[in-house]
């Protein structure tokens, strides 16, 4: 199936009133193939109600009464949109202009195409890195994935997961004709992004990795992957992952060094 502009979203999962979401909105609206755009909260208020009227954004609140959490928000968000491909943006980072174009593009050109990637840079104090040790550790694993050849392949992909995540979360695009939703298991909180792209891995279809630095990842302070890895329940997780691909006593030696690989993720 070959996918147009119509047939994508920007869901943008808007929370509380952070200072960088209007930075957000202006990436998404910038972009060069003009698709779809929908904010999604769970924290309804003026700030994001009056943002949202501003650039003619319609707003889709979260109703439900159980508590807020980042999997249920963001499941939320996916089946709010109306279209087969969505790409669930983070309120804090930008995205490049040829964002949606790359990789409808790359979509296009895959088979089965399950999840669509970028690499990507980071925003830091107000400034945009584009190499530090963890971005090139993370470049060399997808290495692999940056031809077509092996996009398709379980064995790669699971391989290259069991050694952590690489795949930057608010780079993703799903391809939900591909996949079953809910995405996201509300069991965990610090690796919900991994836990996704691992159920997803066991699927027939394609990891499109799209080599191009696409979007910018905010690291702040205030930022949910700041506060989750300063979480306890982080490495309960982080070994529960490791497990899924291999025995505990390699869990335990991955998880150290994937701890501290980490850690650059704060401030």
């Amino acid at each position: 199936m070959q996918y147009k502009a119509s047939d994508h979203t920007f869901c943008l999962c808007a929370y509380g009133e952070s200072r960088y979401l209007e930075e957000c909105i202006r990436s998404l609206i910038r972009q060069t193939l003009k698709t779809n755009i929908i904010i999604t909260t769970s924290t309804p208020n003026t700030y994001i109600f009056d943002l949202a009227k501003k650039y003619d954004i319609p707003v889709i609140v979260n109703q439900s009464d159980e508590k807020s959490e980042i999997a249920k928000d963001w499941n939320f968000s996916i089946k709010s949109a109306k279209t087969p491909v969505v790409t669930l943006a983070h309120q804090d980072d930008i995205y490049k202009h040829n964002y949606a174009a790359e990789i409808l593009k790359r979509i296009n050109q895959a088979k089965r195409p399950l999840i669509a990637f970028s690499d990507y840079s980071e925003l830091r104090g107000g400034y945009e890195v584009k190499n530090n040790r963890l971005l090139k550790i993370k470049r060399v694993m997808l290495f692999l994935l940056r031809g077509r050849i092996f996009e398709s392949s379980m064995f790669i992909r699971r391989r290259i997961l069991s050694f952590g995540s690489p795949i930057c979360c608010p780079s993703v695009t799903y391809i939900r004709d591909n996949l079953s939703e809910p995405i996201f298991e509300t069991k965990y909180r610090s690796d919900v992004d991994w836990q996704a792209w691992e159920k997803i891995s066991r699927l027939k279809g394609d990891f499109v990795f799209v080599p191009k630095i696409l979007m910018s990842h905010r690291i702040h302070e205030e930022s949910a992957t700041t506060a989750i890895i300063k979480d306890n329940d982080r490495t309960r997780e982080d070994m529960e992952m490791f497990r899924k691909f291999w025995p505990k006593y390699v869990a335990k030696v991955l998880e150290h060094f994937y701890r501290k690989g980490e850690d650059s993720n704060t401030l």
